[in-house]
């Protein structure tokens, strides 16, 4: 399955973010596919359960043809809110409830398929044998193309990859958190063939003002005009360059950004300018 080199991620689309109306839902998704952002990150939680049926309404109005865009969705994490009777935060991953959660999907985003379904965080209960067949179940009835992960290490990708294939895995990635290319994540899903996503790719370089984020920042400055570029292209840009391959899951609601984010896909960083920045968010030098 192909998805776009940047994908959109909806979570801050409806409840747990802007709030936005319908009208305005469908004119970022137009905004998205004239610039060439045509994957939409969903997962089931997103606004209390209340996002994908945003998103599912205002899609059906766009007049967008389905087979334009990829849908991906999430299931496993049960969420405290008043959509959901649990006592606790927990994580389900039972064959009925992978195939149920699935299910909700595909009717709130009014859709006869996804693209890709992720686990969106390992649970220390989940059997590997029960997932495969809640996923093989949705395969063959033709309501999940790809199955993924979210969040997974290489022990938990590869005892599930043993039972079913993993197309995805979606996990936190960034200058600021990197810890994915040391502790053989990002080998793991290089080696596997797995298509890595991050969610975050901006990290804390704008959300924090400390020691760390104040160096990005003036490295950064010293290579936006080298490259004709803004500071969080070159973030985009530095994660781009890895060569697992990673698509960034762009959060952003405001249609500048996503134009400016998309034009990140054309920044090829020149190596050392990479160690350059890496160097900014360690504070030393690499061994």
């Amino acid at each position: 399955m192909n998805y776009s080199r940047l994908i959109a991620g909806t979570m801050t689309w409806g409840q747990w973010g802007k709030k936005l109306s319908k009208q305005d839902m469908v004119d970022l998704i137009h905004h998205c596919l004239a610039n060439n952002i045509t994957t939409f990150d969903h997962a089931d939680i997103y606004g209390a359960y209340t996002t994908e049926s945003d998103f599912g309404k205002a899609f059906t109005e766009s007049g967008i043809k389905r087979e334009d865009i990829q849908l991906i969705s999430k299931c496993g994490i049960q969420h405290m809110c008043d959509n959901r009777e649990n006592k606790v935060k927990h994580y389900n991953y039972s064959k009925n409830y992978i195939i149920w959660s699935a299910e909700e999907s595909l009717k709130h985003l009014q859709t006869e398929y996804l693209d890709l379904l992720l686990l969106h965080r390992p649970s220390p209960l989940m059997a590997a044998e029960e997932i495969a067949e809640a996923i093989s179940t949705l395969k063959k009835q033709g309501k999940i193309r790809d199955f993924g992960v979210s969040n997974f290490t290489p022990s938990q990708m590869e005892m599930i990859g043993l039972r079913t294939d993993i197309d995805a895995n979606q996990i936190e990635f960034s200058l600021t958190q990197h810890s994915a290319m040391h502790d053989g994540t990002l080998d793991y899903i290089k080696t596997s063939g797995i298509k890595p996503m991050s969610w975050s790719p901006l990290g804390s370089v704008f959300k924090e003002d400390n020691e760390q984020t104040r160096r990005i920042h003036k490295q950064l400055g010293q290579l936006i005009d080298k490259y004709n570029a803004t500071e969080d292209q070159l973030l985009l840009a530095w994660i781009m360059k890895h060569p697992s391959g990673v698509h960034p899951v762009v959060g952003t609601t405001n249609k500048l950004r996503l134009t400016k984010s998309i034009e990140a896909t054309k920044i090829n960083l020149d190596l050392e300018d990479w160690f350059l920045i890496l160097e900014s968010s360690q504070g030393h030098e690499v061994p």
